[in-house]
């Protein structure tokens, strides 16, 4: 049986970090049921977050009126990106699940501690603390320089027809604030709403399936002992994560191409008299559906 692949991508500057411990944990789990990981550590590698001109070897089409989503496009196609462009992409063709780890405080501040440590995964996996409720710099460079187009997306092969239907992917990070602060009564405001840009906006939108992220609710601001069962709480639900089911996002063939990506009359008539909306983002104006991008099923 070939082992499954894994790719971490980590975006976290102190080794001593609980997002460290957190990433650290998913390799020695993922590694010890058999898969392959790799972990992509962007601080370490001082990846570069802006994407740029300087991404392209060699001339690019149209110098005067540069526009990186075609160019970049050309170069890929032309074996021209930079080689840490292409290291990146060889990860991410190559892994089944992608976990983007991050020290997030999607984002808000808490004045109790300096400290913003925060994380996300995907299958390809991505650990990371949230900034401004959304990825640090180094995070969202990473997904602006790897997920070219033609390599990741095309007009044609996006959301569930995208080029990475067949791969896993989810977020896993720590917030600054509690639980109560993220909810649909709390001052920093729905966390699923939070989480549409991330998951659908980039993660299903190329086709990935997304699984529910794995939260750590505020962390430096509880006991060593309650962070310590955030652990084994990861640990455990990493024994059956390759196994999880994703995600419901709405098909992309539910949508009319020749009326601007409406959503066709016979789905909305269905969705009608219906309590709530198909997802967070396409809501109907109707209620959001409960937990729809933090709990598959639902």
């Amino acid at each position: 049986m070939v082992s499954k692949k894994v790719l971490i991508v980590y975006a976290h500057q102190s080794s001593g970090s609980f997002n460290s411990a957190a990433k650290d944990a998913a390799v020695e789990v993922l590694t010890a049921k058999g898969c392959a990981v790799e972990v992509s550590d962007l601080y370490a590698m001082t990846f570069k977050a802006t994407a740029t001109a300087e991404d392209i070897t060699g001339k690019v089409k149209n110098a005067d009126h540069f526009c990186y989503g075609e160019e970049s496009k050309l170069a890929w196609e032309a074996g021209k990106l930079t080689v840490d462009i292409t290291e990146e992409q060889r990860k991410l063709t190559e892994a089944d699940l992608v976990i983007f780890q991050v020290e997030p405080e999607l984002v808000c501040f808490c004045f109790v501690k300096p400290c913003l440590c925060y994380e996300l995964t995907l299958r390809t996996t991505s650990q990371f603390p949230m900034y401004w409720f959304t990825v640090p710099a180094i995070m969202k460079g990473w997904m602006d320089r790897v997920l070219t187009l033609g390599f990741a997306f095309t007009h044609e092969k996006r959301y569930s027809q995208g080029i990475f239907q067949d791969k896993k992917a989810m977020l896993s990070f720590t917030t600054g604030s509690q639980e109560s602060m993220f909810s649909a009564n709390g001052i920093n405001g729905d966390m699923n709403v939070t989480l549409w840009p991330l998951q659908n906006g980039i993660l299903h939108y190329c086709g990935f399936q997304v699984l529910a992220p794995q939260i750590f609710w505020a962390p430096s601001h509880v006991p060593s002992e309650a962070r310590g069962t955030m652990l084994e709480g990861w640990r455990t639900r990493m024994q059956g994560l390759l196994g999880e089911n994703p995600l419901a996002f709405t098909p992309l063939d539910c949508f009319d191409g020749e009326k601007g990506y409406q959503l066709k009359p016979e789905v909305h008539e269905k969705h009608a008299a219906k309590e709530f909306g198909l997802t967070v983002g396409i809501h109907l104006g109707k209620a959001l559906p409960p937990n729809n991008q933090m709990k598959a099923g639902v």
